[in-house]
Order: structure tokens, then C-alpha cells, then sequence
């Protein structure tokens, strides 16, 4: 970083000295001792405004504290098949690390069906998978790699990718609203593997629309990017749907233990494991009870508005063409809006 950026990280900085005593707090929980590196994200988020990444900042800030998420992991999903059907719905998992240690999290974006749960539990799983990932995997991370580690990279799996979703668009626009203005700069790159017709209409018509820092971020890689995706992480590493030429996302292809999106996986086991362990460590808490975490979600950004609309409206002209059915929306819609 250049003397401009320093000089914005010491403004950032004096800004955030200046506010109230819970911001303070909340701040200090978020930015887990890694103060410098949590402004620089919310400064790359804003273009290095720092009026925009103060206020972006602030109201992320607020958000924690209106719903509390420094307590989520405390909040289990209960009873256990509740959340397995999570597991199941949601397709989420960390299949390992790459060669320079950064986990590597894989999401099944075109076979997710989130039909087995209400909206709030899958709010309530994404968001517990955030906080996870930046209080235990990225602090585990930095320590086993002996310098600091706070991005992730993702591989999207568009096996089943289809038009109709119509269903699920709110929901999806929900979680990337959460993460692009709650958990910035977290991803460092996506890679798209196994992506149908479908999707390559899509990002044609979207990628001019999007920022250049967010274009550079999104790999398109051929068939299940096994060859590509060896050059940064062991076999070892690879999600279970990129092991093999047309093996998708397929979970007869292999075992649940290999499945990094299943509930027997170790990453979800562990996970589900330390939610558990936090709650029954907090003696004064009453027993846990069934029900949903609520969330409030922040209204998304116009700009993120517009590519979602314009997604919609290219798969329409899919389907027009194709004569498919023409349910106006799709899972894809906010994945590559809040890349």
C-alpha cells in the first residue's frame, strides 16, 4: 500500500478512536486483534472513500449489536435433523486450503434447493458459517501460516443450474446482501466450475456491469476446473465435484465423509460441534429451545439491484429462445452480483 492508503488507514482509524463505547466493543469482537487489515478491507470495499467505508463501517457495527451476532455462535439449530436438512438444502463446506494456506469453501450453487427451512435458518446457518470462518478458521490459518490470513476463495458448482427459482430469489438476495455489506473482502477470488449454457449468457451480459476489482475476482474455469484448481491446492483439497470429469456435484459419487457440503463432513461436525460447546457454556442462558435466530437484512445497493435485474432479464430471453419455463429469476442472480 502506497503513502495515500496509510494516510486513509490513519483517518479510517482516528475515525473509529471517536465512537461510542459499544461500537468500540463490537469493533474489537469483529476485527479479532487484526485492526489495520479489518479497515483495509471496508476501505477496498469503498473504493478508499473514507466518508463511504466510515458509514459502511459504522452500519455494520450497529447491525451487530441490533442482532447480536457476537452471540450467534452460542445459537445452535435445533433439534440436530433440523439442521441436517439445513446441510442438505443449503450446499455449503470447506474442502480444505490451497498451497498458501487460505481455506478453500465450496458452494453448490446450482443443486441448493433451500426448501427444507424457513428464511431465518438459512440466515442463521450462512451467517454462524461467516462468523466461523473469520473467529476460528482464518485465526487457525494465520497462526499454522505464520503471517496474516483473512480471505477465503470459493468454488462454485453450477451442476443443475436452471430457470426456475423463482422461490428463492428473495432469500439469495438476502445472504449476499449480508455478506457485501457486512463481511467485505472476504473472498479473494471465485471459481466457477461446471457452468452450463445457462450461466455463460448470463456473465457475458453481466461482467461489463460490474466493478473492474469484482470482474478480476470471478474465474470461469472449463469442465470441473480439476486441472486449474490443482495448481493452488493439493488433490487433498479439491471439492468432492471437481475430483473427476462429470462427476457434479452427484452425492453418489462419493462418501458423505468426503462431501464437504454434508453434516457428516468434518468441517460441519466440527462446526456444529463449537456452536454447541459455546451454548453450554453460557450457564445463565435459559435451555435451548427450537426456533430461528432472526436477522434484520440492510436494503441492498441499487447497483446490486440492477444486476440482478438484468440477470432476470437475460435468462427470460433464455427462455423465450429456448422455450423453458420463464419463472423470472435465479440462484445465480445475487451470487455473481455480490462477487
Amino acid at each position: 500500500m502506497g503513502i495515500a492508503s496509510d494516510d486513509a488507514i490513519r483517518q479510517l482509524s482516528a475515525l473509529m478512536d471517536g465512537v461510542d463505547e459499544p461500537l468500540k466493543i463490537a469493533f474489537q469482537t469483529m476485527h479479532q486483534e487484526c485492526p489495520t487489515e479489518t479497515l483495509v478491507r471496508f476501505l477496498k470495499a469503498r473504493e478508499w472513500s473514507i466518508s463511504k467505508s466510515y458509514k459502511m463501517l459504522v452500519d455494520c457495527l450497529n447491525w451487530r449489536i441490533q442482532n447480536h451476532i457476537d452471540d450467534i455462535l452460542a445459537k445452535p439449530i435445533v433439534p440436530v435433523d433440523s439442521y441436517r436438512a439445513i446441510r442438505d438444502s443449503q450446499l455449503v463446506g470447506l474442502s480444505g486450503y490451497t498451497k498458501n494456506g487460505l481455506p478453500v469453501f465450496a458452494i453448490g450453487v446450482g443443486l441448493s434447493t433451500y426448501n427444507k427451512a424457513s428464511v431465518n435458518y438459512y440466515v442463521q446457518s450462512h451467517i454462524q458459517v461467516n462468523e466461523y470462518r473469520d473467529r476460528v478458521i482464518l485465526p487457525a490459518a494465520t497462526k499454522k501460516n505464520g503471517q496474516h490470513v483473512d480471505t477465503c476463495i470459493k468454488v462454485l458448482d453450477m451442476t443443475g443450474l436452471k430457470l426456475s427459482a423463482l422461490s428463492q430469489i428473495k432469500l439469495l438476495t438476502t445472504i449476499s446482501t449480508v455478506d457485501d455489506l457486512n463481511y467485505p473482502e472476504k473472498t479473494g477470488t471465485y471459481y466457477i466450475v461446471n457452468a452450463p449454457y445457462i450461466f455463460s449468457a448470463c456473465w457475458k451480459v453481466v461482467k461489463p456491469l460490474l466493478q473492474e476489482r469484482t470482474r478480476r475476482k470471478v474465474q470461469v474455469l472449463q469442465g470441473c476446473g480439476r486441472d486449474e484448481l490443482l495448481k493452488i491446492m493439493d488433490c487433498t483439497s479439491l471439492p468432492h465435484f471437481c475430483k473427476r470429469e462429470g462427476s457434479g456435484s452427484s452425492r453418489h459419487s462419493s462418501s458423505r465423509t468426503d462431501d464437504c457440503f454434508s453434516f457428516d463432513h468434518p468441517f460441519h461436525q466440527e462446526l456444529y460441534s463449537y456452536i454447541k460447546q459455546q451454548a453450554a457454556s453460557r450457564d445463565c442462558d435459559p435451555p435451548l429451545k427450537q426456533g430461528s435466530f432472526h436477522v434484520d437484512v440492510p436494503e441492498p445497493d441499487p447497483e446490486d439491484i440492477k444486476i440482478v435485474q438484468t440477470i432476470e432479464s437475460e435468462m427470460h430471453k433464455i427462455g423465450d429462445r429456448n422455450g423453458l419455463d420463464h419463472s423470472p429469476a435465479s440462484r445465480l442472480a445475487p451470487d455473481l452480483a455480490h462477487a
